[in-house]
């Protein structure tokens, strides 16, 4: 199997890398100067003097917001607080853009302009909120995940070309209405090592993130949110790691390697190999079909995904024959897999097609269309509830 999930890597890093920078989300002049060159050859932006600045590959400068500590100094990786369970159904969701890129007319020097990630109604789609963003942090980036309880969000930020991604947490109150955003310590990560998933602990207290890294190979890494301590597992095998899920109990990730499989990372295991600490889930014998999303069963004794646009359930212990729950329609020229997000009940999952979310009830089935206002005006943002 291995090898043949390695050959299945190249074509859809192609997919998920495409989505990288956007090209026509509406500028908002006062986050971000109208015009930040980003060609290769170009100058880089000048990130604004607030402790923000771009991490040189032999060490973090003076000055900068952080300094993450080493990759093993979380010596309990696992969120084993009280989850934060649903209420009900989601009432709300976050759709998080990236900053888009257009070149002006004449120009070969791109120019970046900045979005916001946005509350919207769960069920309407209508626009509640724009999402504050902190102090250094220049625009939305593309990842957004949340806890059970539909109230507590944690979404990437982009600081600057060539410079980290960070991440802070935004909590709503009753009325969807996003709260000042909080920074997390230990959560800065090497804009050139993209990210391919993002996940936050039931209990709020741990987010968990992969990346791949340019010398080849993948990881998987956890940080308290608390501490900024953080633990990392490493792969050669795997590149392309897609679809990220805490597991209820707080003490396994289930995640996707390399777009055909379904993996569960045993935190509680030492070491920093992550295919030693890790078990591979049997799917069944229905061939390659590409997967990005992964999520548990609010039980903990299942996992849904995706297979193609297909999706199903399989149990933890032991994998078997995938049951069906839902094949939804998707817009012509979506992806070949569907990112979604699990809600809190395990009862519904939403994905982004085209300009519109689109929100699968799991119990018959059924599929109904969000539109997504704004949010939709440019490349679709990830969204989580």
């Amino acid at each position: 199997m291995a090898s043949r999930l390695r050959v299945a890597v190249t074509g859809l890093a192609l997919v998920v890398l495409a989505g990288g920078c956007g090209d026509q989300v509406a500028a908002r002049d006062r986050l971000l100067p109208a015009s930040v060159p980003s060609t290769p050859s170009g100058p880089m932006p000048t990130v604004p003097t607030d402790g923000v600045s771009a991490r040189p590959r032999d060490g973090v400068p003076p000055g900068s917001m952080e300094t993450a500590p080493p990759a093993t100094s979380l010596a309990t990786p696992m969120a084993t607080g009280t989850p934060r369970t649903a209420t009900g159904p989601p009432r709300f969701f976050v759709a998080a853009p990236p900053p888009s890129a257009h070149f002006p007319e004449g120009s070969k020097t791109a120019v970046h302009s900045p979005a916001r990630a946005v509350v919207h109604d769960a069920g309407t789609g209508a626009v509640v909120a724009d999402v504050p963003l902190p102090p250094g942090v220049r625009s939305s980036w593309h990842h957004v995940a949340a806890t059970p309880d539909n109230r507590t969000f944690v979404v990437a930020g982009w600081t600057g070309r060539e410079t980290p991604i960070r991440f802070f947490r935004v909590t709503l109150d009753g009325d969807g209405r996003p709260g000042e955003p909080v920074l997390l310590p230990g959560t800065e990560i090497d804009g050139g090592n993209p990210i391919g998933a993002v996940a936050l602990s039931a209990d709020g207290t741990r987010l968990a993130f992969t990346t791949m890294l340019r010398g080849g190979g993948g990881r998987i890494g956890v940080v308290d949110l608390a501490t900024g301590r953080r633990r990392e597992w490493w792969t050669n095998a795997y590149s392309l790691v897609t679809g990220l899920a805490w597991a209820p109990d707080g003490r396994g990730l289930a995640w996707v390697p390399g777009g055909q499989a379904i993996g569960v990372l045993d935190l509680t295991r030492q070491g920093t190999d992550l295919m030693a600490a890790t078990t591979l889930v049997p799917l069944g014998d229905e061939g390659v079909r590409p997967m990005e999303s992964v999520a548990y069963t609010p039980d903990g004794k299942s996992l849904v995904y995706a297979a193609g646009h297909t999706v199903e359930r399989v149990p933890v212990a032991g994998g078997g024959e995938p049951e069906v729950l839902a094949r939804p329609e998707v817009p012509a020229g979506s992806s070949l897999s569907l990112r979604f997000s699990l809600d809190g009940t395990g009862r519904y999952l939403i994905f982004v097609g085209g300009a519109e979310a689109f929100r699968v009830d799991l119990t018959d089935g059924s599929t109904a269309r969000v539109p997504l206002g704004r949010s939709g005006a440019g490349e679709p943002p990830r969204i989580a509830w």
